[in-house]
């Protein structure tokens, strides 16, 4: 075996070219791994991933034309050994939980890629799962909350485009009173003061996209 086919080989799927370059510089000043390909958003990684098939792929979360959970869930129902490490911004992040359910690996936070991401590929490629202690706390902490149900989430993301109840109901075919009780379970569930209020908590939360 030589010393190129023992690097670990890593897929690093993002939709900021800045944050694909910093995982690119740490990783070139390791010795036992290198990155074999990039993606800008799911799709792109699906299909980098069965050119490449690479021992660990770093995912991001929220991106473009597919998301990384549903890029995750895609690539492990193809390749079902595959090693996959989530990257998101926020502790609290719902999607993160669905891209485990997926069958992620482990998780990182963004923040903490300079000094946890080359351990992180390491024990991940050793088999290990990697749960960060900060987003295990959040995610029980959000598990522990009421879920929003589909439609309250629909009438979230409405919330959060700027749209009135008015507007929501005539777009959802609703009545606006029922918008209206859907508002306020929304804002009793969340535990938030106000619309803007709520829509920060989703977006924060990964429950919708900003």
């Amino acid at each position: 075996m030589t010393q190129e086919s023992a690097r670990i080989r890593v897929l690093a799927v993002d939709d900021h070219p800045l944050l694909r370059q910093g995982i690119a510089d740490l990783i070139a000043d390791e010795s036992d791994m290198t990155l074999v390909a990039e993606a800008g958003n799911g799709l792109e990684a699906i299909e980098q991933f069965r050119t490449h098939r690479p021992d660990v792929t770093l995912m991001d979360v929220m991106m473009p034309e597919m998301n990384g959970v549903d890029a995750t869930a895609a690539i492990r129902a193809e390749f079902p050994d595959a090693r996959i490490v989530v990257l998101t911004t926020y502790t609290g992040d719902a999607q993160v939980a669905r891209a485990l359910n997926a069958g992620a690996s482990g998780y990182l936070l963004k923040s903490t890629l300079r000094t946890e991401l080359l351990s992180t590929i390491r024990a991940v490629h050793a088999g290990r799962k990697v749960l960060s202690p900060d987003i295990t706390i959040a995610l029980a902490q959000h598990a522990s909350q009421e879920v929003l149900s589909p439609s309250e989430v629909r009438v979230l993301s409405l919330i959060a485009a700027g749209l009135s109840n008015k507007e929501i109901a005539a777009k959802l075919a609703l009545s606006e009173e029922s918008v209206k009780g859907q508002v306020r379970s929304i804002l009793s569930k969340l535990g938030a003061t106000d619309r803007t209020h709520a829509a920060v908590i989703g977006v924060r939360n990964g429950l919708i996209e900003p």
